[in-house]
């Protein structure tokens, strides 16, 4: 038997348009009624997931409980499970995820979850499991910083670097991911002891997240993805 759950409450004012388009297509196969009540958990979820990551963990097994055998509630289940520190059932789910779905986009997550569960020799092995260019340019950039994280964990610091030393690294441009690979590559480097190299690269990072995020900055070039794959950029 599975143990109690109580779905937790929803604002009435949560409904499932709330959802985005691409999640709640995957959701058609249910009837009205249910679709509605897994989309609106799933938003609880991802409203959730930074401030309170138990909780959006709950909304995320309500919407499980509901529709078991969609891809994205799977998904759903095992990020915020990641996000409670349950790396085994967040890599249990998503293993179930790829299944469902055939996709390869949470690698990533999954190479967390293994170092999370202190088996950073499995981690690589995961992420050497799958081709990375049959990956998207960002989930590249994750594995290659989830991989990095890895070798650190082997006390593997120069692999780490090489882990980092991918095409997407260059400081002259910002994409979303660009920030969170640049503090990564920061961060090796001071743990080589190349302080003065580090501190330059966290300045970089901080400089795209501005550019990304907050106010622009004139030296450097923003990109966005378009919804047919081409790249459009926009100077600050």
């Amino acid at each position: 038997m599975r143990p109690r759950h109580d779905d937790p409450e929803i604002p009435d004012d949560v409904v499932g348009r709330d959802l985005d388009k691409v999640a709640r297509n995957e959701l058609k196969t249910l009837n009205k009624e249910n679709a509605e009540e897994v989309a609106r958990h799933l938003v609880m979820a991802g409203r959730l997931i930074e401030e309170n990551p138990e909780l959006a963990h709950l909304h995320a097994t309500s919407a499980s409980r509901r529709a078991g055998r969609i891809g994205v509630v799977r998904e759903t289940l095992a990020i915020t499970a990641y996000a409670t520190g349950d790396y085994a059932l967040a890599l249990r789910e998503l293993r179930t995820f790829r299944r469902i779905s055939g996709s390869n986009e949470q690698l990533a997550l999954m190479i967390d979850s293994e170092r999370g569960m202190g088996r950073p020799e499995r981690a690589l092995e995961v992420g050497r499991s799958v081709e990375r260019s049959t990956l998207s340019v960002p989930s590249q950039v994750a594995v290659a910083i989830a991989m990095s994280g890895a070798r650190l964990d082997l006390g593997q610091a120069d692999a780490a670097l090489t882990e980092l030393e991918i095409p997407q690294l260059n400081p002259d441009v910002a994409y979303s991911y660009s920030p969170e690979l640049f503090d990564a590559y920061a961060e090796v480097l001071a743990e080589l002891g190349q302080d003065e190299e580090s501190a330059l690269w966290r300045a970089r990072a901080e400089r795209a997240d501005l550019a990304l995020n907050g106010e622009p900055d004139d030296t450097i070039e923003v990109f966005e993805e378009e919804d047919d794959g081409s790249v459009q950029s926009e100077e600050d």
